[in-house]
């Protein structure tokens, strides 16, 4: 009987799949960062005045220029926003509501949304738009 002096077991780790799933969760939150922390991508419309101030707890409705609308980031059909809102007002009665409308909407699709709020009894409702340059 042969044994071999060389029989020693490798303990090594291989790395390469740890890595290969981390660039995969890196390329994932770069994508969806900046979702989350903006909302629904919209061209606003450029206005002068004074920068609002960033509401962490305010509820941003956006109006895309196909006249979807998102509550958050959540796409709503335009028949729900009024139920949906009410809902959301008694979850949180004393939230803000910031309305994003894109600049090419129609501005009878941001009007529905605005009669919502005031149906749904939102106090604080807000129109966003991008300020202007100096």
């Amino acid at each position: 009987m042969y044994v071999s002096s060389h029989s020693a077991f490798e303990s090594n780790i291989n790395v390469t799949p740890l890595v290969d799933v981390c660039l995969v969760l890196l390329i994932i939150f770069m994508v969806v960062m900046p979702v989350i922390v903006n909302g629904v991508p919209v061209k606003l419309p450029v206005a002068k005045g004074e920068r609002a101030r960033d509401g962490q707890h305010q509820l941003a409705i956006t109006v895309k220029d196909d006249g979807s609308v998102y509550l958050g980031t959540v796409a709503v059909r335009q028949e729900q926003v009024a139920s949906e809102l009410q809902r959301l007002h008694g979850e949180s009665p004393g939230r803000e509501v910031a309305v994003r409308g894109d600049q090419s909407v129609a501005y009878g699709e941001v009007v529905k949304v605005l009669d919502a709020c005031r149906s749904a009894a939102y106090s604080d409702v807000r129109l966003m738009s991008q300020q202007r340059a100096q």
